[in-house]
């Protein structure tokens, strides 16, 4: 039972630094391209693919939301986009092929996730925000691995007191 409220208490409270990271946007002409992916990959890592790819979802439409929901409904197509990634990425994190999983989620979110948008928008909207994407993507996978060791350092899950709670 108390394994629960640690995992539900650290879902939300990785969801809630995904709403943060939601604000922190890179200056694109799209807006919603921002660092809440980072708090999703931590929870892929530490508390599996399912909850990982919650917090991307929401992550991203927390991000629309604040950008004034630039593409519509069409950031539902990314919300789902990012679950998939994410839910990937923590598989092949939990396999132990980190650079792999690291990879992948690079290549996807990066590249392959925008290009669906070529059909509606064009392949000027898409090579437009690939550079914003890989720099944020890049700066989403920089800070979920320095904060990923740590958090497999302290065993906040499994251990009887989460530290400095």
């Amino acid at each position: 039972m108390i394994e629960n409220r640690k995992r539900f208490a650290a879902t939300i409270v990785l969801i809630s630094l995904s709403v943060i990271g939601s604000l922190l946007k890179l200056p694109t002409s799209l807006g919603s391209i921002a660092l809440d992916s980072a708090p999703a990959l931590v929870a892929a890592a530490i508390l599996g693919p399912s909850i990982g790819a919650f917090v991307a979802a929401f992550g991203h439409l927390a991000s629309a939301f604040f950008a004034g929901v630039p593409l519509g409904a069409f950031h539902m197509l990314v919300a789902v986009e990012m679950a998939v990634l994410v839910y990937g990425f923590a598989w092949l994190y939990r396999q132990k092929w980190t650079k792999a999983a690291l990879f992948f989620f690079f290549v996807g979110n990066s590249f392959l996730a925008p290009l669906p948008f070529a059909l509606w928008m064009g392949k000027a909207f898409v090579l437009a925000i690939i550079p914003s994407l890989t720099i944020a993507t890049v700066a989403n996978i920089i800070v979920s691995l320095l904060v990923i060791p740590v958090l497999w350092k302290w065993n906040i899950i499994e251990s009887e007191k989460m530290p400095r709670a």
